[in-house]
């Protein structure tokens, strides 16, 4: 009978902290799943049942400087049903045979898979990459390239563990294999490209940045990511003295910056950033940051400051003199926790959108329901994401 007791009292005790252990793990390794205010990407098209029968309806769907990125929009169904990768002759079936193809393709995963690299993947113009339907994760080796081409979308997997690439051969369409001088371990690096959309992404563990934007790359958006347990987490700008990336345009909303992130979120050099409601759980050097005079406006955010820690200030400038003329602006964000934010420059800095990649910013305040589903969706055929 004590035995039973006993037993009965530590199932109860189990019931009653289960709620704690669900949300700690969730906290840590995955994403929030409760219901929310979905936000103007979401809202184009997580309601509808039939996702699956024209998943190029996500294209309609961009907001900001990437909103012209289509992708493989007009393009066929490519189906990745293996996890083998060779860089130099790629097989049917594979994710690299799919995005080195001349026409536009929209390429979808048959299953759940790890894909492993062998080298950095080169991707071609006009492609989509869309995990939904499956858990699609590209870890443990080089990772994604998008180099002097345009309208690329990468939906809906997870991009972590990212490893430098080696010196050697990678074919980067049907009819040219190049040698390589080998890549840094950036999980997407985006270099002298337009036109790209990155969305609903997980990004983590990356041997150099998370998402690197450089060498005059334009018209790109980054939303609804998850990104988490990283130093340098976004750059913006190749160096300080390569002015061709003042033509740089960038959009980066409704993303969360989850624990274990020091700084880069961005990294700005020379060309234009605007930050809207993403929220910041945590940095450990600063959040937002740049040289050589960018413009960034941050609007909307939620910045909660670190506890027990000296890191108050959220943003960071590399310069000794000359920063007080910086167009650095912060509009409706929400300082938590002592955050505050150092503001520079005289007139406006609006961003300067189009009449169709013009978006409504929320306050800050509503930013942890916008960004509560950021990261990889559960999404099942038939049903709403």
């Amino acid at each position: 009978m004590a035995n039973i007791s006993l037993l009965l009292l530590l199932l109860c005790i189990l019931a009653y902290n289960a709620p704690t252990l669900q949300a700690a793990y969730a906290s840590s390794y995955s994403y929030d799943t409760k219901p929310t205010t979905k936000n103007v990407v979401d809202s184009c098209w997580r309601s509808n049942t039939n996702w699956a029968r024209n998943r190029q309806a996500l294209a309609n769907c961009a907001v900001g400087f990437g909103k012209d990125a289509i992708g493989g929009k007009y393009g066929r169904i490519y189906v990745v049903t293996t996890s083998f990768d060779d860089p130099i002759n790629p097989k049917p079936g594979t994710l690299r045979y799919g995005v080195i193809q001349t026409q536009p393709l929209w390429i979808v995963f048959a299953k759940d898979m790890v894909i492993t690299l062998k080298n950095e993947l080169i991707m071609n113009s006009f492609k989509t990459i869309d995990g939904r339907g499956a858990k699609v994760e590209i870890a443990y080796g080089p990772c994604i390239t998008v180099q002097g081409i345009s309208h690329v979308i990468i939906h809906g997997i997870s991009i972590h563990d990212c490893k430098p690439g080696k010196s050697g051969v990678v074919r980067s369409t049907p009819t040219h294999v190049g040698r390589r001088l080998g890549c840094d371990g950036d999980s997407i690096s985006i270099f002298a490209s337009s036109h790209v959309w990155v969305d609903h992404c997980f990004l983590a563990h990356g041997a150099d940045g998370l998402i690197d934007i450089t060498h005059a790359s334009t018209a790109v958006t980054v939303t609804n990511n998850y990104f988490s347990q990283h130093d340098k987490v976004m750059l913006l700008g190749h160096n300080d003295k390569f002015t061709a990336d003042k033509i740089m345009k960038v959009t980066i909303a409704f993303n969360r910056f989850g624990a274990g992130l020091i700084e880069r979120m961005p990294r700005v050099r020379f060309g234009y950033a605007h930050v809207a409601n993403n929220r910041y759980d945590e940095w450990k050097m600063y959040a937002i940051g740049g040289s050589a005079n960018p413009t960034i406006f941050s609007e909307g955010n939620y910045f909660i400051a670190p506890e027990n820690h000296d890191a108050k200030q959220v943003t960071k400038r590399e310069a000794y003199d000359g920063w007080k003329s910086w167009k650095w602006r912060s509009s409706n964000d929400v300082l938590q926790n002592g955050a505050y934010f150092i503001q520079s420059g005289w007139g406006s800095c609006y961003p300067m959108y189009t009449r169709t990649q013009k978006f409504k910013v929320s306050p800050g305040s509503m930013v942890p329901a916008l960004t509560s589903n950021a990261g990889p969706l559960h999404c099942i055929v038939g049903k709403a994401c």
